[in-house]
């Protein structure tokens, strides 16, 4: 049987997009993944990740990358209808409709799996069996799926930091990325995620000033 994996990279960072990632394989080929050595691509080094991403394109039936960047992340946490969960759903259905596996596993975000699999289903179309679970990656298609989505989005930051300056990590926690968002928080607007508490802290610190 056709199966799909969906995982993302990038939720945390106030710098830079969102990236998800869909990817089939046949049941019996999942094998292939794992003796290439496919796992969670948290557990990896950057290097075995990027040695691993044009196998896994090769091995895998069929994937499906979907970038969102800051400006359609804000948007969404500044809607009355949407969070950040209900985005990444919205985007999840998007890549595994193209795909139409008959069954998908999808690394689920929320601590509320059933409502995360109700609000998801609403987005699919025609049948497909939705398997949702915390810590997917452990299934090796979504592991697949997840280092699909961090190498392509590593790329992207690289190619930010050549014309921006480097940022660190993008992470709030970073102190390369405090002391970027600091210097260059109302300079760079497009890059940077203007929702995270971490941007408003200087935004409405320069507000409290005039």
């Amino acid at each position: 049987m056709i199966i799909a994996g969906a995982d993302e990279a990038g939720r945390g960072p106030v710098i830079g997009p969102l990236v998800m990632c869909a990817a089939t394989i046949d049941e019996k080929d999942l094998h292939k993944l794992e003796d290439i050595g496919v796992k969670d691509s948290k557990l990896l080094t950057a290097k075995k990740r990027v040695a691993l991403f044009p196998q896994i394109k090769e091995i895998v039936k069929a994937y499906e990358i979907l970038v969102i960047g800051p400006a359609e992340i804000d948007d969404a946490l500044n809607s009355p209808d949407l969070n950040l969960n209900w985005l990444e759903a919205i985007k999840t259905a998007i890549v595994l409709n193209k795909l139409a596996p008959p069954k998908a596993i999808v690394d689920c975000p929320s601590n509320n799996i059933e409502a995360y699999h109700a609000y998801l289903g609403q987005f699919i179309k025609g049948e497909m069996e939705l398997q949702l679970e915390h810590n997917a990656e452990r299934y090796t298609i979504v592991a697949a799926a997840s280092i699909l989505a961090k190498v392509t989005r590593d790329n992207l930051i690289e190619e930010m930091k050549k014309k921006y300056g480097d940022f660190g990590s993008g992470y709030p926690s970073d102190p390369k990325t405090k002391v970027f968002l600091e210097a260059n928080w109302d300079k760079h607007k497009e890059i940077f995620r203007t929702t995270w508490a971490s941007y408003k802290r200087f935004s409405q610190k320069k507000l409290a000033d005039f």
